[in-house]
């Protein structure tokens, strides 16, 4: 279909002619080792029938590599400017369409039928090298609002993949770790080194794959409930759970103590060592 990296020469050539440069304001820092490139497209395990939803193509050097394995490619882009250096590097694919929007703000299944003539239930996968201010923004709108999601493979900074594959008792282990794994299943690809990016990051990144679950991996009576007291945990990591409940469900520590014994849950644990079932546990048991 195309070449990769003639692809990525037109992209360079077109915004030479234009003077563009990568905006640090928008957390641009693009991925130039094709080694790099072709492992994270490689994650994706596209089918030839397959659709992908790339977030942040930038200028476009991903999303050759991604038209070369799935039937279509959508790129969502915040930044108009990048238009002509993407025209330009993605000439050769006719398989990729554009859009110029906030990833947010798009009903991603909506913008792919729409993009592509289809009908009905649409199925897809995404990629994405996160932008590292709205990496978790970005995850969570993936994983609770997307629709038709069936993977995503994503480059975030380490210490956030760290804390995404994170297990209990560890110091990564926090907030992002249990409400991720609530909603899928996550697996460490590997590390990017800083030295393969334009510019050069001041940190390393490392890539990510998520698998959503058609239903969450533990039964939950109440979300709100059970995210409440997940969040409160996290914000007060040493204190104990028995200070926890309490703080989270404004009761006396005599039925948050009460709450903790029916779920099981020893009250001078602190929340850094429970496990996903176990929040659920508790708060199931804390209902009113």
């Amino acid at each position: 279909m195309g070449d990769p990296r003639e692809a990525m020469a037109r992209a360079r050539q077109a915004a030479h002619e234009l003077g563009l440069h990568p905006k640090k304001r928008l957390g641009q820092h693009f991925l130039v080792d094709h080694h790099q490139l072709e492992r994270i497209a490689r994650a994706c395990e596209l089918q030839p029938d397959e659709y992908v939803v790339e977030i942040g193509p930038g200028w476009g050097f991903l999303t050759a590599y991604l038209a070369e394995r799935a039937r279509g490619v959508l790129a969502v882009e915040v930044d108009q400017a990048l238009a002509p250096v993407l025209e330009a590097a993605l000439a050769g694919y006719p398989n990729v369409r554009l859009l110029f929007a906030d990833v947010l703000r798009v009903d991603l299944e909506d913008e792919v039928r729409r993009a592509f003539s289809l009908q009905g239930e649409v199925r897809f996968a995404v990629c994405a090298n996160l932008p590292y201010y709205i990496t978790t923004p970005i995850i969570f709108a993936l994983l609770e609002r997307a629709r038709g999601l069936q993977s995503a493979v994503v480059m975030v900074q380490r210490e956030v993949a760290e804390r995404l594959v994170a297990r209990p008792g560890s110091a990564d282990y926090g907030l992002l770790t249990v409400m991720v794994a609530y909603h899928a299943r996550v697996e460490m690809v590997g590390r990017v080194p800083a030295a393969c990016f334009w510019p050069r990051p001041e940190v390393e990144s490392a890539v990510v794959r998520l698998v959503p679950y058609r239903q969450p991996p533990v039964r939950v009576e109440d979300e709100q409930r059970f995210r409440r007291l997940v969040r409160t945990a996290f914000q007060r990591r040493r204190k104990t759970m028995l200070n926890i409940v309490a703080a989270a469900f404004e009761v006396d520590k005599a039925r948050s103590a009460a709450c903790l014994q029916r779920a099981g849950i020893d009250a001078q644990r602190r929340p850094e060592t429970l496990s996903l079932e176990e929040f659920a546990r508790v708060a199931d048991c804390c209902a009113p």
